[in-house]
């Protein structure tokens, strides 16, 4: 049943209420909480309020949608009472505001929360900077945002971790629930080893992935990489490196995931992407800080983001052992023995920094290969001056010379 109360206020807003409760047997009993959902007056009103009700099936509770309307108009409340089949297993109270008045969402909503009970605020498009710094999230205990549904979901993800308060959350991070439960089980099996690094791929735009890379980066302590995913929606690829091999979860058409790793047959889990209905309801499961959510967007800033290898470093550091090795063995071997270990060292150093980027400090190969040959010089001349020492007046001049050429 629903009922439309035009400009009205939230005192006969109030005393509706109270007259469906005696003489159409629509009752409140057994509310466990309010909850509170902020939004602009559009087509998507009605998405969030399907949502909530679908919620509310595991949650009763009393549902206020402080929809704002337009700012240009009159000061203006315009009331709809939902009960019944039309409201779930909850009452819905749409508050339309107008004017001056749609900037006034907490005073209309104060006189409608049930009594002892908590709040819940809910913004599921456009959330504020710091949602509990907003006078709505000043009155509720939890704060629920999504940044998946703003313009720019990546910075949206930024502001949730600059403006975090305890009692903050986001639908972005609740999608990551499965994922996260799938990657903990990879472990419970052997090999018990650890991971050395990781990437997560997925859409450029998707907040969730870069949770979970931020996740995984905090909880591992290794260097975590986020990729950009060439196919697939939201989160596609999952990767973890370690001693015995790799262990992948991939879920390339959003509904079905495969586990792979060493030493198990390949498995198929049900990862189908979640809905808000879903999401909604596992966070009213808990009114208490989310103190692993806070620490993964602590994690954001470990994240690294591109292709390029962790490993490129540990490769242009093996020719440099190398070439020290050269120095040592021309010191003790005379000025005779330091020409062909030096060309070598340069050559092996050019052709691990063209296999690994194609360019050393922005030139290309054959200049990182020159750049490589005169790092090389310096040790070679250090190993010739320590030569004389040993092989009289003769040895300073040929160490020279080289040096020179």
């Amino acid at each position: 049943m629903i009922i439309d109360l035009p400009s009205t206020t939230t005192s006969q807003v109030n005393s509706k209420l109270v007259r469906l409760r005696e003489e159409g047997g629509a009752v409140t009993l057994g509310r466990v909480l309010t909850l509170v959902i902020v939004t602009d007056d559009g087509t998507k009103t009605e998405d969030a309020i399907d949502a909530a009700n679908d919620a509310s099936r595991e949650h009763p509770c009393r549902v206020i949608v402080v929809a704002r309307g337009a700012r240009k108009a009159a000061p203006r409340l315009d009331a709809q009472i939902r009960v019944g089949g039309d409201a779930g297993a909850s009452e819905v109270i749409v508050l339309r505001l107008y004017g001056e008045l749609a900037n006034e969402g907490a005073s209309c909503v104060v006189p409608l929360l049930l009594p002892d009970t908590p709040v819940v605020a809910w913004w599921p498009n456009e959330a504020p900077a710091v949602p509990a710094e907003d006078p709505i999230g000043q009155l509720a205990q939890r704060r629920i945002t999504d940044a998946a549904a703003e313009k720019n979901p990546i910075r949206a993800l930024e502001q949730r971790k600059s403006g975090y308060r305890p009692g903050d959350t986001d639908l972005a991070w609740t999608r990551l629930t499965l994922w996260r439960a799938m990657l903990a089980s990879a472990f419970d099996l052997p090999p018990y080893e650890k991971v050395t690094e990781a990437e997560v791929s997925g859409e450029s735009d998707s907040p969730s992935t870069d949770l979970l890379a931020a996740w995984l980066a905090g909880c591992l302590k290794v260097p975590v990489r986020r990729a950009k995913a060439s196919r697939g929606e939201g989160i596609v690829d999952v990767r973890l490196e370690r001693r015995s091999g790799l262990v992948e979860l991939s879920r390339p058409d959003g509904k079905v995931g495969t586990l792979t790793q060493p030493g198990q047959p390949e498995r198929r889990v049900a990862l189908q992407r979640r809905q808000v209905r879903d999401c909604l309801a596992e966070e009213l499961r808990r009114l208490d800080p989310d103190e692993v959510y806070e620490a993964a967007l602590r994690s954001l800033g470990k994240v690294v983001r591109g292709r390029t290898a962790p490993k490129a470093a540990a490769v242009t550091r093996k020719p440099a052992r190398a070439a020290s090795g050269a120095a040592k063995a021309k010191s003790d071997g005379g000025p005779g023995a330091d020409s062909k270990p030096a060309n070598a060292s340069a050559e092996v150093t050019a052709s691990a920094d063209s296999k690994v980027d194609g360019k050393v400090d922005g030139r290309p190969a054959k200049a990182s290969a020159k750049t490589a040959a005169a790092k090389t010089a310096a040790p070679k001349s250090s190993g010739a001056k320590a030569a004389p020492k040993a092989a009289g007046k003769a040895a300073p001049k040929a160490a020279k010379a080289k040096a020179g050429s």
